[in-house]
């Protein structure tokens, strides 16, 4: 069979596409930028890949009219730009215009649950999102979760950074709110078992693990896990504002993205009983057991996908190949060479930059510019990087995206999606005589850019000359 994959690039679809090869099936899948596809699948024979932006009609040609289902995996709710809202309406819109013509007999969609009679902005989107799709005139299957817990999901993510940055925690009152969390193992199981199952078609199902718990219950089962003793007060004077706060210095969320989750644990997400995993033959794990094989999948570097891999800057929604050539004119830059004794040596220090190994110079002024980029909204130092030792195009380093990793062009090229009065590039490459270049490039906005550029010159020249020195030490 034939599967639309929309959102491949996603926490979700990356998880799910594996799987549906394994299944025999072939699989289009819809990115807005190639460039930022990570599955090591692209070689199979089986997979397609097309550009398309739902928001984007004419893109939207680039569907093929032979496909026997379609997979529904796109939401805006991170979205440093826009109503997220509009936006995931137009694109659900636009998703059922362009299924209309093809051959499709199943639409396959992930929402939220939405039990509950008052909801966050974030479930009515969901709600409105299912109601869209069911105008397609295409069996719609609905499959809704609550917090899904897998390594590099944001709950399991935001969880962690709190239960392990924290010894005691003064929290909000929606603490008590409970949930019935999922492990992303079962929420991929569920989505490839309904596929093409006539008895699913035009169906809705709660999906859910076996434990229904509070926020609080959650993370101190976290703790347990770990082997960390944690104490949590509760508070009844911390408004959404003041929560969205907390959560977005103490984890690695971001701003926009802490004010809808806030929003959303207000409401009680419990799903309603159904006999789909019966049907299906799923063993439904518990939280404690998901918690257990998402850090198995950490502490081996197996990590697939992250939700950290969403773009923080709106400008590279453009594409990231429009970036990759770094420009010349009307741009600062800070050029240095030197000469490495061992090339490999140094582009394995290259390639394990940021995150957890650091910047290898000057570490406490990375972690204060990531602070002043926190301070301002900003993605700060928080995201860290997926692996220690891989890098992909697309991937988010600290507070940089990766355009481009050759090791066999030996070049690493970053966007800066800290916040500036400008852009910013930061590139290293190794020439075949084993000089090493590192340049970073800075494009001005009006004379503020002009003014942080030479504000920060006299750190530039600490930082980048002792960067460079430590990367070329065998």
């Amino acid at each position: 069979m034939k599967i639309l994959l929309t959102g491949a690039t996603g926490y979700i679809a990356q998880r799910l596409l594996p799987i549906l090869l394994q299944d025999g099936h072939d699989v289009v899948c819809c990115v807005r930028d190639r460039l930022r596809f990570q599955a090591s699948e692209l070689a199979s024979p089986k997979v397609q890949l097309v550009e398309v932006d739902f928001l984007k009609p004419e893109t939207l040609r680039n569907i093929p009219p032979d496909i026997d289902a379609a997979y529904y995996l796109i939401h805006s709710m991170a979205s440093p730009t826009g109503d997220f809202t509009q936006l995931e309406a137009t694109a659900a819109q636009n998703f059922v215009e362009a299924l209309r013509p093809t051959g499709a007999r199943q639409i396959i969609y992930l929402s939220g649950i939405v039990n509950q009679p008052q909801l966050s902005k974030h479930l009515r989107s969901r709600q409105q999102v299912e109601h869209i799709l069911t105008t397609a005139d295409i069996p719609l299957t609905t499959l809704r979760a609550g917090i899904i817990v897998g390594s590099g999901s944001a709950s399991f993510e935001i969880i962690r950074d709190l239960v392990e940055k924290l010894p005691i925690m003064v929290a909000p009152r929606w603490l008590h709110t409970r949930c019935q969390p999922i492990a992303i193992r079962n929420v991929v199981a569920f989505l490839a078992g309904v596929l093409l199952r006539p008895e699913t078609y035009q169906a809705s199902y709660d999906i859910g693990g076996p434990d229904v718990l509070s926020y609080k219950e959650m993370l101190l089962q976290f703790a347990q896990v770990r082997g960390l003793k944690r104490t949590i007060v509760v508070v009844p004077v911390m408004t959404p504002k003041l929560s969205s706060y907390w959560l977005y210095f103490v984890t690695a969320t971001s701003y926009p993205l802490a004010c809808h989750l806030v929003d959303s644990m207000k409401v009680e997400v419990v799903g309603s009983p159904n006999k789909l995993d019966s049907l299906l033959g799923i063993d439904l794990i518990p939280y404690k057991e998901a918690i257990s094989m998402a850090f198995d999948k950490i502490e081996q570097n197996e990590v697939i996908s992250s939700w950290k891999d969403a773009l923080a800057t709106p400008v590279l929604h453009k594409g990231l190949a429009q970036y990759i050539e770094v420009p010349v004119k009307g741009c600062f830059k800070d050029h240095r060479r030197i000469k490495v004794a061992d090339g490999e040596r140094t582009l394995d220090k290259i390639w394990s930059i940021g995150g957890q190994t650091g910047w290898y110079y000057g570490n406490w002024l990375w972690a204060l510019r990531g602070l002043m980029d926190q301070m301002v909204g900003g993605v700060g130092l928080r995201r860290g990087r997926r692996s220690p030792s891989r890098i992909k195009a697309g991937d988010a380093l600290d507070f940089w995206r990766v355009l481009l990793a050759s090791r066999s062009q030996k070049r690493l090229l970053l966007y800066a999606e800290m916040k500036l009065p400008g852009e910013a590039w930061l590139e290293f490459r190794l020439l075949p005589d084993n000089t090493l270049e590192q340049t970073a490039t800075f494009r001005p906005l009006g004379i503020w850019g002009r003014l942080y550029w030479y504000a920060v010159l006299p750190f530039h020249g600490y930082i980048f000359e002792g960067m460079i020195r430590q990367l070329a030490r065998p």
